[in-house]
């Protein structure tokens, strides 16, 4: 295939990418641009390809098909030291012996490029250590560090050799849930200060959500979505985008289309889009996101079924609901509801807030409660 130019403003160009081991195939062929300053997450369950996507454009793993360009060179070819990006593992692979000045500045140091003055070395290093906010801690060893500056320490050895790229697998997933949630934000940070396209990997939907400027949602070697946290979070492509993003995870339910084409889940009949036409007696999967179902006092709500379960989250309650006919739902209360199992529960739903997928498991539309039996 011949080599594509990539865009100038493209820091990474991914064209037909695919990877095999032997006869197994880990990747299928996909695409994937990044720009330059973009934050694009890679996002997935265990063993679903992502880490492999990184070592692929650091030159750790060869690619068994397709081009990868990153700013704007073919590297299908190049020795990983020559690829311009710098790699931030999960591992921080500090060298225990060394200072915290002398891990960040070890990049440059080993570089083959023209050997770089003393000076500029140590102006480097400094310039990185602050943008981490590691200027107090240059002359400590690892072992004095917590597990956040451990982490910090990584990335600044990472900036410092000022790439085109930032690859980083899983980062903090090794902190503590608080840790990470500080450690989000400094990250966040410290890419609106050094503006480089970054591919950031994580099974951690929190991550992703809040970090991204575009998520690339992959299961099983497949991409099976890529857009913004909103788009995937209000227009997941199939089943298992909608499930896979949103806590709690939304149910889904096999349903028929009635002989007039109508679709009806418990006592509801939904209103689809207006473009929207099923076939009588076709099967479809419906489901409810939790988020934006709400329990209420009205009578004319748009559901009404026995609480099964309810899970406080604090700010909110959860209520599993039985809807009837095999129906259920996950509905929002007030963390101080007092409905208990087997209490009635009226549910009302916002527009938009029933998702219709087709027998493959494809989003064919969003949906409404247009009328209820009574």
């Amino acid at each position: 295939m011949p080599a594509l130019s990539s865009p100038s403003d493209v820091a990474v160009s991914l064209i037909q990418v695919a990877k095999s081991y032997g006869a197994v195939e880990v990747l299928q062929p996909f695409d994937l641009q990044v720009a330059e300053g973009e934050f694009v997450v890679l996002l997935g369950p265990s063993g679903c390809g992502k880490s492999t996507i990184l070592k692929m454009i650091a030159g750790l793993e060869e690619a068994s098909h397709g081009e990868i360009h990153v700013a704007g060179e073919l590297v299908n070819y190049v020795r990983p030291r020559y690829r311009n990006v710098a790699m931030v593992f999960q591992n921080y692979a500090l060298y225990p012996h060394m200072t915290v000045r002398e891990n960040i500045a070890f990049p440059l140091k080993m570089s083959r490029q023209p050997r770089l003055r003393r000076a500029v070395i140590e102006e480097r290093t400094a310039e990185a250590a602050d943008i981490v906010d590691l200027t107090p801690y240059l002359d400590r060893k690892p072992a004095q560090l917590s597990g956040g500056q451990r982490q910090r320490v990584a990335l600044a050895r990472a900036i410092v050799r000022q790439p085109a790229v930032f690859l980083m697998d899983e980062p903090l997933s090794n902190l503590d849930a608080l840790l990470r949630a500080d450690m989000r934000t400094s990250l966040l940070d410290v890419h609106s200060r050094i503006k480089k396209a970054t591919l950031y990997v994580t099974h951690d939907q929190i991550e992703a959500m809040t970090m991204a400027d575009r998520v690339v949602v992959i299961n099983a070697g497949r991409i099976q979505q890529i857009g913004q946290p909103h788009e995937l979070y209000t227009a997941p492509a199939n089943t298992f985008v909608a499930q896979f993003i949103g806590s709690p995870r939304m149910p889904l339910h096999s349903l028929t289309v009635s002989d007039d084409g109508a679709l009806r889940i418990a006592d509801a009949t939904l209103a689809l889009d207006a473009a929207v036409v099923l076939e009588p007696e076709a099967t479809v999967t419906v489901g409810l996101r939790p988020s934006a179902l709400r329990a209420t006092d009205s009578a004319s709500a748009c559901f009404f079924g026995e609480a099964r379960r309810r899970d406080y989250l604090g700010s909110d309650s959860y209520l599993e609901v039985d809807l009837g006919g095999g129906s259920s739902a996950m509905v929002r209360a007030e963390a101080d509801t007092d409905v208990r199992p087997g209490d009635i529960v009226h549910v009302d739903a916002a527009p938009g807030a029933i998702h219709v997928f087709d027998e493959a498991g494809v989003r064919i539309c969003g949906a409404s409660v247009g009328q209820r039996e009574r």
